[in-house]
């Protein structure tokens, strides 16, 4: 009995790990204190939680408190919260000064990282703002653990039913794997640049 159930731990591990997309390291700037932050510094962490986010989204506008109450919550436990912003310095009202502006105050350690560039957007195939990436690592690297919406209800947080991102970070601090482990994010399009 016991055989079997580490044969059948060991199957479900492989399955989850084959297919799992598998994420490169990668560099970005946090646009609020200069500072580098690279995926690799982050190999101890229980996970990774970029979430892709701008300023004139109303729909990111209407998750940013939830976002900072999920990493107030679990960033105790070891897992990294950043903002990932890919239309940083590509629309006039994506700058500094309006970052500072609306988050001086309400967030600290805290990354707002800059994908002007869109490589990393590109890389991971964000599409919609917010969307959420958590990413764990392995022995055999990072990878995708969830992707997708933060929940199911962005007007009124108290009706939301399907609380999927606090679902996935509540079945990783369990050494579970999360279940969904992609939903279908709403919001804003990313505008992708040439």
């Amino acid at each position: 009995m016991k055989i079997t159930s580490i044969l059948i731990a060991l199957v479900l591990s492989f399955t989850f790990t084959a297919n799992a997309q598998l994420v490169e390291n990668f560099t970005l700037e946090d646009i609020l204190s200069g500072q580098s932050f690279e995926l690799q510094e982050h190999a101890d962490s229980k996970a990774i939680v970029l979430v892709f986010t701008t300023l004139s989204c109303p729909f990111s506008k209407l998750y940013e408190n939830r976002i900072i109450e999920l990493k107030n919550r679990f960033s105790s436990d070891n897992m990294v919260f950043a903002m990932v912003n890919p239309h940083f310095g590509n629309d006039e009202e994506e700058n500094k000064e309006a970052i500072e502006k609306r988050f001086t105050g309400r967030i600290s350690d805290f990354p707002i990282l800059n994908d002007g560039r869109q490589a990393l957007t590109r890389q991971l195939q964000v599409t919609k703002l917010p969307e959420v990436i958590v990413i764990t690592p392995s022995q055999t690297g990072f990878a995708i653990s969830y992707r997708g919406a933060i929940d199911n209800n962005p007007q009124v947080p108290e009706s939301s039913n399907m609380k999927y991102l606090e679902n996935a970070l509540e079945s990783i601090q369990n050494k579970r794997n999360p279940s969904p482990s992609s939903s279908r994010p709403v919001g804003c399009n990313i505008r992708l640049i040439n």
